[in-house]
């Protein structure tokens, strides 16, 4: 809810469209997107987890950095599964208003519309969930080992943490989540056609920075996520797995 604002200027820019400063309009598809980000964390989470516990093989260890990262990708690309459809509807409910029932009901008028986008929020989960589950915890952990006087909680280490988790998942995704923007506000396919035909527009009217639209909203409304979502890991994870922090 904190951030819904900053998530509706990132699309209106990506698509070249004017922001309006009404709460009206910038919450418009709140509802779809609670529910996106709620059921996707719930999934990268709990996917993640099980990869790392695949991993492992039930062996207590720390995972190497690669390990890390592989079970954030493959956590994030099957979250995109959910994850884009839900963002599809919010994403034509800020366009064009209406609630979420009209607006299902015309993306329904052809059933495919809602497999718009989803390789670019398939890519684009991946690597921010490698952003925000893997790179948050190796960060913190290196701080602390490497600078004990400095960052002596994990508290201390997370600030960094979350700058650079955010600025990884943030800068190396915004291209596909520009991409993917634009094909789900654009449904009706007057501008925009499949995935590369829609790179490919966006780089002939914009050049490279076409794809880096918005990249300013989305950063900071990450590493206010990163933050949160690292705290709420650490907390959750000692309350539900006490064994592992004894």
């Amino acid at each position: 809810l904190i951030l819904q604002p900053f998530n509706y200027a990132k699309n209106m820019v990506q698509q070249q469209r004017p922001i309006s400063m009404s709460p009206m309009v910038m919450y418009r598809g709140v509802g779809a997107n609670c529910v996106n980000m709620g059921s996707c964390t719930m999934i990268q989470f709990a996917v993640g987890g099980r990869l790392k516990s695949m991993i492992t093989g039930g062996e207590t260890r720390k995972l190497s950095l690669f390990e890390q990262m592989s079970a954030g990708i493959g956590a994030g690309t099957i979250s995109a599964v959910v994850g884009s459809p839900l963002e599809l509807i919010m994403i034509q409910q800020q366009r064009k208003g209406g609630g979420v029932a009209s607006r299902v009901s015309n993306i329904l008028e052809k059933p495919v519309n809602f497999t718009r986008g989803f390789t670019g929020a398939a890519v684009r989960e991946a690597l921010w969930t490698c952003g925000y589950l893997s790179i948050p915890p190796v960060v913190r952990s290196t701080l602390m080992e490497t600078y004990p006087e400095t960052f002596d909680t994990n508290d201390k280490a997370r600030i960094p943490a979350a700058l650079l988790g955010g600025l990884f998942a943030c800068y190396l995704t915004h291209p596909f989540d520009t991409i993917k923007t634009c094909m789900q506000g654009d449904i009706e396919r007057e501008v925009y056609g499949n995935f590369f035909q829609t790179g490919s527009k966006i780089f002939g009217d914009s050049g490279f920075t076409g794809f880096y639209r918005g990249a300013t909203f989305r950063y900071g409304r990450m590493v206010c996520a990163v933050f949160i979502m690292d705290l709420m890991k650490e907390k959750m994870s000692r309350l539900m797995y006490p064994e592992a922090f004894q």
